[in-house]
C-alpha cells in the first residue's frame, strides 16, 4: 500500500520564537532544517547573525533581536508583532522555551492578526510550565508523580531535607522567574543539608520547587513528544527513553533512543484529552521500577530540544504535524521509526562520568547509522561549525577562568 505523502502549505511561513538567551540550541536549529527540508519558508528570532540556527541553509529569515525574559510581556508582544508585519504574511510560530509558550498562549488574541497559534486554554500552558502548578494538576486528575514540596520559609526548606532524607531535586518554580530570579542554573540534585545549603544560601528563600529523587538503579528516564491538533482530533505521540542528559542525571538530552511504548503513549494522550491541551508539548516521565508507576516529571508545553529523534515513516515529526495542523493540512499517519538521538559534544562526557561513576559501559556510545544527529549533517553543515567555534570559545573561556594567574 502507498503510504500517504507530506503535502504542506509552503505559501504558510513558521517563526522560530524563543525568549532569553541560548544561541546554542539545536532544537531551534532542529525546526528550521525539518520545516525548510519541505519547502516551507522559516524565520527565526536570534541573538545575533552568527549564531548557528542563523547559519542553516534553510533559514529563510533572520531576526537579530537579544532578549532576556526580563522584559515587560506587552514589550515581547510588539516584538513579534513587529516581526509578523516584517514577514508580511500569517506564520505559524513555533515556541522552543516555556516563555515563549506561555506568551503567545496568552496573548493569542493580539497575536492572531499575524500568527496561525492552537486554541490552547490561554492559562494553561504556564500552570502546565509551572512546577508546583504540574504537580498539582497531576494531583487532580490522577496522574502519578514524585513527591514534592514548595517551601514557604527556609526553615521549611531545611526540613524536608531533615524529614524525607536526601538525595532531593531541586528546580526552578515558575517559567519566568527561572529568568528573572533563578534559584538555580539548571535542574540540580543535592545529596546532603551542606550541598543545600550551598545551592540556596541562607535568607530569603528562593521560587524553588524540591522534589523527590528517583535513582537512577530503580528507575528509568522515558519522554513524550506529542502534537494535539487544533480541532481536538487524535494527538500524534511519540515515546522514547532517556539514556544520558547533562549534567548527568538532571540536565539536557544528551542520548535518548526513540522506543514505542502504548501505555505510556495512552497516559499522555489522556492527561492531554483532559487537560484541552493543543499544540506540541514535551514530557518527561520516570518509571519507578518499585511499584511500577510511570510518574510525571515535566511537562514542557512547547517543542523539546531533541523533538528530531521522533518521526513516523511517513515523515511527520510533532513541528511537522503541528504545520500542517494549523494550516488545514492532513497529517499521514503512520507508526514511529526506532531510533536513536545524540548531542555529540555533551554525550562523551556524559557517557564518561556514567562510566566512572556506574563502573560500566554506557549505552550507545558510539552513533548508529539510524542516529539522527542535532548538528551535524551533510546537507546543511553551517550550524556544526558555528556551534563547534561557539562550544570551543566556551571551553576555553572556563579553562582560563579555572587556572590561576601567574605573577600576582
Amino acid at each position: 500500500m502507498t503510504q500517504a505523502r507530506i503535502e504542506p502549505d509552503r505559501a504558510t511561513p513558521a517563526l522560530l520564537v524563543k525568549v532569553g538567551h541560548y544561541p546554542q540550541h539545536h532544537g531551534g536549529v532542529g525546526v528550521i532544517r525539518t520545516l525548510g527540508r519541505l519547502g516551507v519558508p522559516v524565520y527565526a528570532v536570534v541573538e545575533d547573525r552568527w549564531t548557528p540556527a542563523a547559519l542553516s541553509r534553510y533559514l529563510t529569515g533572520a531576526f537579530v533581536r537579544r532578549t532576556s525574559g526580563t522584559e515587560d510581556p506587552a514589550e515581547l508582544v510588539g516584538l513579534l508583532l513587529e516581526i509578523g508585519a516584517a514577514i508580511g504574511r500569517p506564520s505559524v510560530p513555533v515556541a522552543t522555551d516555556d516563555e515563549a509558550a506561555v506568551l503567545l498562549a496568552e496573548h493569542a488574541e493580539e497575536l492572531s492578526a499575524h500568527f496561525l497559534l492552537p486554541k490552547v486554554p490561554p492559562a494553561l500552558p504556564r500552570l502546565l510550565a509551572s512546577k508546583a502548578g504540574l504537580f498539582e494538576v497531576c494531583r487532580r486528575y490522577g496522574v502519578p508523580s514524585p513527591a514534592a514540596w514548595v517551601p514557604q520559609g527556609y526553615g521549611e526548606l531545611l526540613a524536608v531535607g531533615r524529614e524525607h532524607g536526601y538525595p532531593l531535586v531541586l528546580k526552578n518554580l515558575e517559567a519566568w522567574t527561572r529568568l528573572r530570579a533563578p534559584a538555580v542554573r539548571h535542574t540540580t540534585v543535592v545529596r546532603g543539608e551542606t550541598e543545600l545549603r550551598a545551592a540556596c544560601p541562607p535568607g530569603e528563600v528562593p521560587s524553588v520547587l524540591v522534589q523527590e529523587y528517583l535513582p537512577p538503579e530503580l528507575a528509568q528516564d522515558w519522554i513524550t513528544h506529542l502534537c494535539c491538533g487544533p480541532d481536538g482530533a487524535e494527538p500524534l505521540v511519540f515515546t522514547g527513553r532517556k539514556l544520558r542528559s547533562w549534567p548527568p542525571g538532571a540536565g539536557v538530552t544528551t542520548r535518548a533512543q526513540s522506543l514505542p511504548n502504548p501505555e505510556l503513549a495512552a497516559m499522555a494522550r489522556e492527561f492531554c484529552r483532559r487537560l484541552g491541551y493543543r499544540g506540541a508539548a514535551d514530557l518527561d516521565w520516570r518509571l519507578d521500577l518499585r511499584d511500577g508507576q510511570y510518574k510525571l516529571v515535566d511537562f514542557n508545553p512547547r517543542t523539546g530540544a531533541q523533538f528530531r529523534l521522533f518521526q513516523t515513516v511517513t515523515g511527520v515529526d510533532v513541528v511537522r504535524a503541528l504545520h500542517l495542523g494549523l494550516t488545514g493540512r492532513q497529517v499521514p499517519e503512520g507508526p514511529q521509526l526506532v531510533r536513536s538521538f545524540g548531542v555529540g559534544q555533551l554525550d562523551l562526557p556524559s557517557a564518561a562520568v556514567t562510566c566512572w561513576r556506574e563502573g560500566r559501559l554506557p549505552q550507545d556510545v558510539l552513533p548508529r547509522a539510524s542516529t539522527e544527529r542535532s548538528w551535524l549533517c551533510r546537507d546543511d553543515p553551517l550550524p556544526a561549525v558555528g556551534e563547534a567555534v561557539r562550544f570551543t570559545g566556551a571551553v576555553a573561556g572556563r579553562l582560563r577562568r579555572a587556572v590561576p594567574r601567574s605573577g600576582r
